[in-house]
Protein backbone atom coordinates (compact mmCIF):
# COMPACT_ATOMS: atom_id res chain seq x y z
CA UNK A 1 0.00 0.00 0.00
CA UNK A 2 1.36 3.44 -0.38
CA UNK A 3 1.65 4.78 2.90
CA UNK A 4 3.67 1.59 4.15
CA UNK A 5 6.19 2.49 0.61
CA UNK A 6 6.24 5.89 1.88
CA UNK A 7 7.16 5.20 5.20
CA UNK A 8 9.61 2.94 3.32
CA UNK A 9 11.52 5.47 1.10
CA UNK A 10 11.32 7.87 4.57
CA UNK A 11 13.10 5.03 6.10
CA UNK A 12 15.66 4.96 3.48
CA UNK A 13 16.85 8.76 3.12
CA UNK A 14 16.90 8.77 6.88
CA UNK A 15 19.84 6.19 6.67
CA UNK A 16 21.59 6.86 3.60
CA UNK A 17 22.67 10.12 2.05
CA UNK A 18 21.41 9.84 -1.25
CA UNK A 19 19.32 7.50 -3.33
CA UNK A 20 18.82 6.97 -7.28
CA UNK A 21 14.79 7.12 -7.91
CA UNK A 22 15.31 4.15 -10.27
CA UNK A 23 16.92 2.39 -7.14
CA UNK A 24 14.01 3.34 -4.99
CA UNK A 25 11.80 2.26 -8.04
CA UNK A 26 13.22 -1.14 -7.87
CA UNK A 27 13.51 -1.54 -4.43
CA UNK A 28 9.33 -1.16 -4.39
CA UNK A 29 8.44 -2.37 -7.37
CA UNK A 30 7.22 0.39 -8.85
CA UNK A 31 7.70 2.74 -11.52
CA UNK A 32 10.13 5.89 -11.30
CA UNK A 33 6.98 7.64 -11.71
CA UNK A 34 5.26 6.72 -9.08
CA UNK A 35 8.34 7.25 -6.74
CA UNK A 36 8.10 10.89 -8.45
CA UNK A 37 4.31 11.28 -7.19
CA UNK A 38 5.81 9.64 -3.74
CA UNK A 39 8.22 12.11 -3.16
CA UNK A 40 5.81 15.01 -3.84
CA UNK A 41 3.66 13.41 -1.44
CA UNK A 42 6.44 13.59 1.27
CA UNK A 43 7.33 17.17 0.16
CA UNK A 44 3.49 18.21 0.90
CA UNK A 45 3.96 16.25 3.97
CA UNK A 46 6.39 18.77 5.23
CA UNK A 47 9.73 16.55 4.83
CA UNK A 48 12.29 18.72 3.25
CA UNK A 49 13.91 16.33 0.57
CA UNK A 50 16.08 17.92 -2.23
CA UNK A 51 16.54 15.72 -5.75
CA UNK A 52 20.25 16.98 -7.95
CA UNK A 53 20.47 15.78 -11.55
CA UNK A 54 23.02 14.45 -13.24
CA UNK A 55 25.75 12.49 -12.37
CA UNK A 56 26.05 11.57 -8.79
CA UNK A 57 22.82 13.49 -8.24
CA UNK A 58 19.84 11.75 -6.43
CA UNK A 59 17.18 12.01 -3.72
CA UNK A 60 17.83 13.43 -0.41
CA UNK A 61 16.92 15.29 2.90
CA UNK A 62 17.90 18.25 3.16
CA UNK A 63 21.27 18.70 5.46
CA UNK A 64 20.75 20.09 8.74
CA UNK A 65 16.66 18.68 8.79
CA UNK A 66 18.26 14.49 8.65
CA UNK A 67 17.90 12.65 12.39
CA UNK A 68 20.88 11.57 13.79
CA UNK A 69 20.37 7.75 14.09
CA UNK A 70 22.45 8.13 17.36
CA UNK A 71 19.73 9.51 19.34
CA UNK A 72 18.06 6.05 18.70
CA UNK A 73 18.81 3.61 21.48
CA UNK A 74 18.53 -0.05 21.14
CA UNK A 75 15.65 0.15 23.47
CA UNK A 76 13.60 2.81 21.18
CA UNK A 77 14.66 0.35 18.14
CA UNK A 78 13.36 -2.58 20.14
CA UNK A 79 9.54 -0.53 20.46
CA UNK A 80 9.79 0.82 17.28
CA UNK A 81 10.13 -2.73 15.69
CA UNK A 82 7.37 -4.12 18.26
CA UNK A 83 4.90 -1.67 17.04
CA UNK A 84 5.50 -2.55 13.31
CA UNK A 85 5.01 -6.26 14.35
CA UNK A 86 1.65 -5.62 16.13
CA UNK A 87 0.31 -4.06 12.74
CA UNK A 88 0.90 -7.28 10.91
CA UNK A 89 -0.94 -9.34 13.07
CA UNK A 90 -4.36 -7.71 11.99
CA UNK A 91 -2.97 -6.49 8.01
CA UNK A 92 -3.47 -10.19 7.02
CA UNK A 93 -0.29 -9.66 4.64
CA UNK A 94 4.11 -8.56 5.62
CA UNK A 95 3.77 -4.87 4.61
CA UNK A 96 4.57 -4.01 8.36
CA UNK A 97 7.05 -7.25 8.53
CA UNK A 98 8.75 -5.81 5.18
CA UNK A 99 8.93 -2.36 6.13
CA UNK A 100 10.67 -4.12 9.55
CA UNK A 101 13.35 -5.38 7.71
CA UNK A 102 14.56 -2.35 6.04
CA UNK A 103 14.90 -0.42 9.20
CA UNK A 104 16.21 -3.65 11.18
CA UNK A 105 18.84 -3.89 7.94
CA UNK A 106 20.22 -0.71 8.22
CA UNK A 107 19.88 -0.09 11.69
CA UNK A 108 21.70 -3.26 13.03
CA UNK A 109 24.05 -1.62 15.58
CA UNK A 110 21.18 -0.79 17.54
CA UNK A 111 19.40 -4.72 17.48
CA UNK A 112 20.78 -7.03 20.03
CA UNK A 113 19.35 -9.85 21.92
CA UNK A 114 15.70 -10.91 22.20
CA UNK A 115 13.04 -9.49 21.49
CA UNK A 116 11.58 -8.71 24.88
CA UNK A 117 8.40 -7.27 23.36
CA UNK A 118 5.92 -8.70 21.55
CA UNK A 119 1.92 -7.08 20.58
CA UNK A 120 -0.36 -9.40 19.14
CA UNK A 121 -3.67 -7.08 17.83
CA UNK A 122 -5.60 -10.19 16.15
CA UNK A 123 -8.81 -11.36 17.23
CA UNK A 124 -10.48 -14.38 17.09
CA UNK A 125 -12.14 -13.12 13.78
CA UNK A 126 -8.58 -12.31 12.46
CA UNK A 127 -9.94 -14.16 9.07
CA UNK A 128 -12.83 -11.93 8.72
CA UNK A 129 -11.19 -8.61 10.29
CA UNK A 130 -7.98 -8.43 7.93
CA UNK A 131 -9.80 -8.11 4.62
CA UNK A 132 -12.10 -5.24 6.12
CA UNK A 133 -9.22 -3.23 7.75
CA UNK A 134 -7.24 -3.40 4.24
CA UNK A 135 -10.50 -2.14 2.25
CA UNK A 136 -11.32 0.62 4.94
CA UNK A 137 -7.46 1.90 4.29
CA UNK A 138 -7.92 1.64 0.65
CA UNK A 139 -11.31 3.83 1.01
CA UNK A 140 -9.37 6.24 3.37
CA UNK A 141 -6.47 6.69 0.68
CA UNK A 142 -8.72 6.83 -2.64
CA UNK A 143 -11.10 8.92 -0.86
CA UNK A 144 -14.36 6.76 -1.78
CA UNK A 145 -17.32 6.46 0.09
CA UNK A 146 -17.37 3.00 2.19
CA UNK A 147 -20.78 0.73 2.52
CA UNK A 148 -21.62 -1.89 4.73
CA UNK A 149 -24.27 -3.43 6.80
CA UNK A 150 -24.27 -2.26 10.03
CA UNK A 151 -25.45 -4.56 13.52
CA UNK A 152 -26.23 -3.15 16.38
CA UNK A 153 -28.54 -2.92 19.74
CA UNK A 154 -30.70 -1.06 18.47
CA UNK A 155 -31.25 -3.03 15.04
CA UNK A 156 -29.96 -3.57 11.71
CA UNK A 157 -29.18 -0.94 9.29
CA UNK A 158 -27.61 0.13 5.85
CA UNK A 159 -24.57 2.59 5.85
CA UNK A 160 -22.57 5.04 3.96
CA UNK A 161 -19.51 6.88 5.23
CA UNK A 162 -16.59 9.09 4.19
CA UNK A 163 -13.96 7.45 6.06
CA UNK A 164 -11.39 9.01 7.71
CA UNK A 165 -9.46 7.11 10.44
CA UNK A 166 -9.08 3.38 11.59
CA UNK A 167 -9.05 3.04 15.09
CA UNK A 168 -7.47 0.19 17.58
CA UNK A 169 -9.55 0.93 20.94
CA UNK A 170 -10.97 -0.94 24.03
CA UNK A 171 -9.54 -3.99 23.11
CA UNK A 172 -11.58 -4.01 19.31
CA UNK A 173 -11.03 -2.23 16.00
CA UNK A 174 -13.49 0.81 15.16
CA UNK A 175 -14.05 2.61 11.63
CA UNK A 176 -14.29 6.85 12.67
CA UNK A 177 -16.05 8.79 10.05
CA UNK A 178 -18.63 10.93 8.45
CA UNK A 179 -21.98 8.81 8.21
CA UNK A 180 -24.21 10.53 5.33
CA UNK A 181 -27.54 8.82 6.97
CA UNK A 182 -26.82 10.43 10.52
CA UNK A 183 -24.79 13.78 9.16
CA UNK A 184 -22.50 13.41 12.04
CA UNK A 185 -18.93 11.57 12.89
CA UNK A 186 -19.57 8.28 14.33
CA UNK A 187 -17.47 5.46 15.31
CA UNK A 188 -18.13 1.81 13.86
CA UNK A 189 -17.38 -1.58 15.22
CA UNK A 190 -15.56 -3.61 12.80
CA UNK A 191 -16.53 -6.75 14.15
CA UNK A 192 -20.49 -5.99 13.82
CA UNK A 193 -19.89 -4.25 10.29
CA UNK A 194 -20.58 -6.96 6.90
CA UNK A 195 -20.33 -6.74 3.22
CA UNK A 196 -18.37 -3.68 3.54
CA UNK A 197 -17.28 -2.30 0.03
CA UNK A 198 -15.55 0.60 -1.33
CA UNK A 199 -17.59 2.10 -3.52
CA UNK A 200 -16.69 4.36 -6.56
CA UNK A 201 -17.90 7.33 -5.29
CA UNK A 202 -15.42 10.11 -4.49
CA UNK A 203 -16.04 12.68 -1.36
CA UNK A 204 -14.39 15.65 -0.65
CA UNK A 205 -12.32 15.27 2.13
CA UNK A 206 -13.81 17.55 5.39
CA UNK A 207 -11.14 18.90 8.16
CA UNK A 208 -12.46 15.83 10.06
CA UNK A 209 -11.25 16.09 14.04
CA UNK A 210 -9.62 13.37 15.21
CA UNK A 211 -11.57 11.08 17.19
CA UNK A 212 -11.86 12.19 20.95
CA UNK A 213 -11.22 8.14 22.10
CA UNK A 214 -11.28 8.85 25.94
CA UNK A 215 -14.16 6.91 27.81
CA UNK A 216 -16.02 9.83 29.54
CA UNK A 217 -16.62 11.31 25.90
CA UNK A 218 -17.11 7.93 23.80
CA UNK A 219 -19.43 6.27 26.54
CA UNK A 220 -20.83 8.87 28.75
CA UNK A 221 -20.98 6.98 32.35
CA UNK A 222 -24.25 8.41 33.82
CA UNK A 223 -25.30 4.95 35.24
CA UNK A 224 -23.94 4.04 38.81
CA UNK A 225 -23.79 0.34 39.67
CA UNK A 226 -23.93 -0.68 43.29
CA UNK A 227 -23.79 -4.88 43.49
CA UNK A 228 -22.00 -7.71 45.66
CA UNK A 229 -20.51 -10.12 44.12
CA UNK A 230 -19.14 -13.53 45.59
CA UNK A 231 -15.55 -13.63 46.81
CA UNK A 232 -14.39 -16.38 44.76
CA UNK A 233 -15.17 -13.54 41.93
CA UNK A 234 -12.73 -11.37 43.02
CA UNK A 235 -10.03 -12.07 40.05
CA UNK A 236 -12.48 -11.23 37.55
CA UNK A 237 -13.18 -7.96 39.28
CA UNK A 238 -9.60 -7.10 39.79
CA UNK A 239 -9.07 -7.82 36.09
CA UNK A 240 -11.31 -4.77 34.96
CA UNK A 241 -11.42 -2.93 37.89
CA UNK A 242 -7.92 -3.01 39.79
CA UNK A 243 -7.38 -4.34 43.37
CA UNK A 244 -8.67 -1.23 44.85
CA UNK A 245 -11.47 -1.60 43.29
CA UNK A 246 -14.39 -3.18 45.38
CA UNK A 247 -14.53 -2.84 50.00
CA UNK A 248 -15.15 -6.44 51.59
CA UNK A 249 -18.68 -6.56 53.46
CA UNK A 250 -19.23 -8.12 56.74
CA UNK A 251 -20.73 -11.76 55.38
CA UNK A 252 -17.31 -11.70 53.17
CA UNK A 253 -19.16 -10.51 49.79
CA UNK A 254 -17.45 -7.59 47.62
CA UNK A 255 -19.31 -4.76 47.13
CA UNK A 256 -18.56 -2.82 44.02
CA UNK A 257 -19.80 1.17 42.73
CA UNK A 258 -18.57 1.76 39.55
CA UNK A 259 -20.65 4.64 37.05
CA UNK A 260 -21.61 2.31 33.67
CA UNK A 261 -22.68 3.66 30.31
CA UNK A 262 -25.15 1.44 28.94
CA UNK A 263 -28.15 -0.49 30.75
CA UNK A 264 -28.33 -3.26 27.99
CA UNK A 265 -24.57 -4.07 28.73
CA UNK A 266 -24.69 -3.86 31.86
CA UNK A 267 -27.43 -6.37 32.06
CA UNK A 268 -25.43 -8.65 29.53
CA UNK A 269 -22.59 -8.29 32.15
CA UNK A 270 -24.42 -9.11 35.03
CA UNK A 271 -25.57 -12.01 33.81
CA UNK A 272 -22.61 -13.57 33.16
CA UNK A 273 -21.87 -14.18 37.00
CA UNK A 274 -24.44 -16.20 37.02
CA UNK A 275 -25.96 -15.84 40.51
CA UNK A 276 -22.37 -15.14 42.07
CA UNK A 277 -24.12 -11.39 42.03
CA UNK A 278 -26.55 -9.38 43.75
CA UNK A 279 -27.35 -6.05 41.77
CA UNK A 280 -28.21 -3.27 44.55
CA UNK A 281 -28.59 -0.65 42.16
CA UNK A 282 -29.84 0.52 39.77
CA UNK A 283 -33.44 -0.85 40.16
CA UNK A 284 -33.92 -0.71 36.35
CA UNK A 285 -30.86 -3.55 35.87
CA UNK A 286 -32.52 -5.30 38.89
CA UNK A 287 -36.07 -5.66 37.47
CA UNK A 288 -34.50 -6.70 33.98
CA UNK A 289 -32.63 -9.48 35.61
CA UNK A 290 -35.40 -11.14 37.72
CA UNK A 291 -37.27 -10.73 34.34
CA UNK A 292 -34.72 -12.57 32.82
CA UNK A 293 -34.42 -15.35 35.42
CA UNK A 294 -38.44 -15.45 35.24
CA UNK A 295 -38.34 -16.22 31.68
CA UNK A 296 -35.45 -18.50 31.70
CA UNK A 297 -37.38 -20.41 34.70
CA UNK A 298 -40.03 -20.78 32.12
CA UNK A 299 -37.71 -22.35 29.15
CA UNK A 300 -35.94 -24.66 31.08
CA UNK A 301 -37.42 -25.17 34.53
CA UNK A 302 -40.21 -27.56 35.31
CA UNK A 303 -40.22 -30.42 33.39
CA UNK A 304 -37.27 -33.32 34.69
CA UNK A 305 -35.64 -35.55 32.19
CA UNK A 306 -35.35 -38.83 32.75
CA UNK A 307 -36.02 -42.42 31.18
CA UNK A 308 -39.75 -43.98 31.07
Amino acid sequence: MKIDRLIGILSILLQKEMITAPELAEHFEVSRRTIGRDIDDLCKAGIPIQTMQGNGGGISIMSGYRMDRTLLTSRDMQMILAGLRSLDSVSGSRYYSQLMEKIQAGSSEFISGRDSILIDLSSWYKTTLAPKIATIQDAIENRHILEFDYYAPSGESERSIEPYYVVFKWTSWYVYGWCLKRKDYRLFKLNRMDKVKETEQGFVCRNAPVPDLTSKTAFPRNIILKALFDPDMKWRLVEEFGPDCYKVQEDGRLLLVQDYSDVNDLTMWMLTFGDKVEVIEPIEVRERLKSIAESMIKKYGGKKSGKN
